[in-house]
C-alpha cells in the first residue's frame, strides 16, 4: 500500500494539485479520556491549509453518525466552521463508516473523479490505495504526524485495517453499508 501510493501522497500545499474537492477522514473529536484527539485537530488544520491556498473549492466531511451522541461530520463541520470555513462549502456525509466506504461514496454518491484525502500519511495511503482500485484519482494531503502513545496504538490498529482494505478489494468483494441517492457538489 505504501510503495504503490508514495508518488500521490505530500507534506507541501504547494506540491499538492488542484481539485474541486477534498475529502477529510473522520475520527472522534475526543480521546476516551475527554482529552482533544490530535488526529482530529491536525485533519482540521490540514483542511484549512488547502481551503486557503485555493486547493479545494469543498471539503466532503466523511465519518461515522451511527448513534446520536457520535457525530463526526458534524464534529469535523463545527470545527471548520469556527477557523473560517464557509458552511456552503462543506458537505457532510454521515455514512463514512469506514475508509472503504468514504472513498466508494465519494465517487459514487459525490460523484467525484478526483478527490484530495485529507488525514494522516499511513491513513493516506490506505484511502489513495482504495481509489486508485475503485477508479477514483486521489492524491493524498498529509496532516501533522501523531507522536505519542497513540500513534503507537494507531499502527497497530492499522496493520489490521490494511489487511481488511486488501481482503476487501480482493477477496470479499464489499460494498459500502450505505450508499443511496446522488448529491451534487458546487
Amino acid at each position: 500500500i505504501d510503495q504503490a501510493t508514495q508518488a500521490q501522497l505530500h507534506d507541501s500545499v504547494k506540491t499538492v494539485p488542484k481539485t474541486k474537492v477534498g475529502i477529510v477522514l473522520g475520527t472522534s473529536r475526543l480521546l476516551r479520556n475527554g482529552t482533544k484527539n490530535l488526529y482530529f485537530s491536525y485533519r482540521i488544520q490540514a483542511a484549512k491549509k488547502l481551503f486557503d491556498a485555493k486547493k479545494v473549492s469543498y471539503l466532503i466531511l466523511s465519518g461515522d453518525n451511527r448513534v446520536d451522541e457520535y457525530n463526526e461530520p458534524k464534529d469535523m463541520h463545527d470545527a471548520l466552521l469556527k477557523v473560517g470555513i464557509p458552511d456552503s462549502c462543506m458537505v457532510l456525509d454521515y455514512a463514512g463508516l469506514r475508509t472503504f466506504d468514504s472513498m466508494v461514496r465519494c465517487k459514487e454518491i459525490f460523484g467525484q473523479d478526483s478527490v484530495i484525502v485529507i488525514s494522516q500519511e499511513f491513513h493516506n495511503a490506505r484511502a489513495v490505495y482504495i481509489a486508485n482500485k475503485i477508479g477514483l484519482k486521489a492524491f493524498g494531503f498529509n496532516a501533522k504526524k501523531v507522536t505519542s502513545q497513540q500513534a503507537t496504538k494507531m499502527k497497530f490498529r492499522e496493520f489490521f485495517s490494511r489487511t481488511k482494505c486488501i481482503l476487501d478489494l480482493y477477496v470479499l468483494g464489499t460494498k459500502p453499508r450505505h450508499l443511496g441517492k446522488k448529491i451534487k457538489i458546487g
